[in-house]
């Protein structure tokens, strides 16, 4: 696995920048899951001096110095504030991309992107990762977010997929390539654009020598390749050629990953763990799962949480094009795909690759503002996964791929301050995380008593 050098520094930069002000805090009286794996810190102190973590300890041992605003965090659990590495920041839920795309071209830089954005950091999610934008539009985004101009959470960017051959109408957020010198040259130009990651798809329709060009010119920029794992022969090339993080559980509604791809799965695992490079994959599972619920039940259709920062025209075509979930085609095989989730993911974890926290968010009915829960309470309440690792593979996992966890990722001395929390036990209830009630990013208050600072947001 490979990381940006330096990145992290510049990032601190532009975030320390942005801040809404720079005093000092103290959170006090909570239960701490610091994301680091080890039991809970109860009655919690939490010394924030500007975005930085100054010290942690208890109310026993850590005295709030003089000059601090002291915020109560009693009866709650407070975290790290939460990662998904998976979004899509141009589409907020519409059912029709061949109407959304065309439709919403000139839009999605100034008013789709930036509310998908918001959404996310209202719902507790301070890091993000999208996969999948025009580059135009990314780096207009991205430019204005570290400037401070638009709010969102800490945003780690792909820009367009990398694939064979673009589907029609998509050349603006899929690039194709011709031949291994062209593979590098679109790789190359990605990173000189200041992406963090690459994101690619369809590899096995590739030539090997293809899909291997955009994985050493990723690795000599330092760069991550995300692939997907719709197919076991994606699978296989993607293991072949030395990618670093699987997306989706795919394989449609077979039953299981077929047994030559497990044993492929477990010699990467095996050899990763001598140099400390795991691998990793995001397997979105909550979109599949939920979506014969939403199918039978429109319920959840009916909060108004994405409608932040979207104009009503926008607001009405969405809500027009899901309000009959019984009729999308989108998700017709889901039931059948559904069956085998289970199976999958425990799969997955024998084979010991880590596990991150991503949801797709943006695809047809789901939402920024619910996306990143949804797939934590289906890891915990279906999957059966510990909530103490299913909190992880929000947090410290996702800081660590992205090669961060030196500045974020848990809630430990001389981190940055992104921090959540919410009221009773998220190690018990981790559905409880539908509703945070308080979140900080870089220091910033954005949420308190479950109250939005509108004036952070300014």
């Amino acid at each position: 696995m490979k990381n940006r050098i330096g990145f992290s520094l510049a990032l601190i930069c532009c975030v320390s920048l942005s801040a809404v002000a720079q005093d000092k805090k103290a959170l006090v009286g909570g239960t701490l899951i610091n994301g680091l794996g080890a039991a809970p810190i109860h009655d919690s102190v939490i010394l924030v001096n500007g975005n930085t973590i100054e010290q942690v300890g208890t109310v026993e041992t850590l005295v709030v110095p003089e000059g601090y605003e002291v915020i109560s965090t009693e009866a709650m659990s407070v975290l790290p504030g939460l990662w998904d590495m998976h979004v899509h920041l141009d589409i907020n839920g519409h059912a029709d991309y061949p109407h959304w795309f065309p439709a919403y071209r000139d839009r999605f830089a100034s008013e789709i992107m930036p509310a998908s954005a918001v959404q996310l950091l209202l719902a507790g999610v301070t890091s993000a990762r999208d996969l999948g934008a025009s580059l135009e539009d990314t780096l207009s985004v991205k430019t204005r977010l570290e400037a401070g101009e638009i709010h969102g959470p800490r945003m780690f960017w792909s820009g367009p997929f990398i694939q064979k051959a673009p589907y029609p109408g998509t050349e603006d957020y899929r690039w194709g390539v011709d031949g291994p010198k062209d593979a590098r040259a679109k790789v190359k130009r990605l990173a000189d654009a200041g992406m963090h990651v690459i994101k690619l798809i369809d590899q096995d329709l590739m030539t090997l020598e293809e899909a291997q060009a955009v994985v050493d010119e990723a690795h000599e920029h330092g760069l991550n390749v995300v692939a997907h794992a719709h197919r076991p022969p994606e699978i296989r090339r993607g293991l072949e050629i030395g990618i670093d993080n699987f997306e989706h559980t795919g394989l449609s509604a077979a039953p299981e990953y077929p047994e030559d791809v497990m044993i492929m799965l477990k010699e990467r695992t095996a050899a990763s763990m001598i140099v400390d490079d795991p691998l990793y994959w995001t397997p979105t599972v909550e979109g599949l799962w939920n979506s014969v619920e939403i199918r039978d039940s429109h319920e959840k259709l009916d909060s108004d949480c994405w409608h932040r920062g979207l104009e009503q025209d926008t607001i009405e075509d969405i809500a027009a094009s899901i309000a009959h979930p019984e009729d999308l085609t989108y998700t017709m095989l889901h039931p059948k795909r559904q069956k085998t989730l289970k199976r999958k993911i425990a799969q997955l974890r024998e084979s010991g690759v880590v596990l991150m926290i991503g949801t797709d968010s943006g695809i047809p009915m789901k939402f920024h503002c619910q996306s990143t829960w949804n797939e934590l309470d289906v890891w915990v309440r279906v999957m059966g996964i510990p909530a103490m690792e299913a909190i992880q593979a929000a947090t410290f996992w996702p800081a660590k791929f992205m090669g961060v966890d030196d500045s974020w990722g848990t809630v430990t001395r001389g981190k940055f301050a992104d921090i959540i929390a919410v009221k009773g036990d998220v190690l018990k209830y981790i559905n409880l995380l539908q509703d945070v009630d308080f979140v900080m990013k870089d220091g910033v208050v954005y949420k308190q008593g479950g109250i939005v600072s509108e004036a952070a947001l300014q």
